[in-house]
């Protein structure tokens, strides 16, 4: 079992950044793949990014060069690094921990109960 807990949302203008935090508990932490995946309301939860036990890391087109992901498995903790947020980033961001690495959410094992992301224009 492993529990995830995120942290880190809030309300950010137009251009400006948030960091994500996700904390997860479990001594198995390092062996995961984690990722980040957000819904915004009436739509379908999406793939934002993912990361590997050993650091690599992919991204949905529609974040990349503004996001990224990184870990800490020292600390049992993986961020994302938002930035040039946009209105369209608006929405509840989960984290999630899979076996293998992977884009489709229902591949993914664990998940957090999610952060607001909210973009004013």
């Amino acid at each position: 079992q492993v529990q995830l807990v995120e942290s880190g949302g809030g309300l950010v203008q137009t251009g400006g950044s948030l960091r994500l935090s996700c904390a997860a508990s479990g001594r198995t932490f390092s062996s995961y793949v984690m990722g980040w995946f957000r819904q915004a309301p009436g739509k379908e939860r999406v793939f934002v990014a993912t990361i590997s036990p050993g650091g690599y890391s992919s991204y949905a087109d529609s974040v990349k060069g503004r996001f990224t992901i990184s870990r800490d498995n020292a600390k049992s903790t993986v961020f994302l690094q938002m930035n040039s947020l946009k209105p369209e980033d608006t929405a509840v961001y989960y984290c999630a921990a899979a076996r293998f690495l992977e884009t489709r959410h229902d591949r993914y094992d664990y998940w957090g109960q999610g952060t607001q992301v909210t973009v004013s224009s």
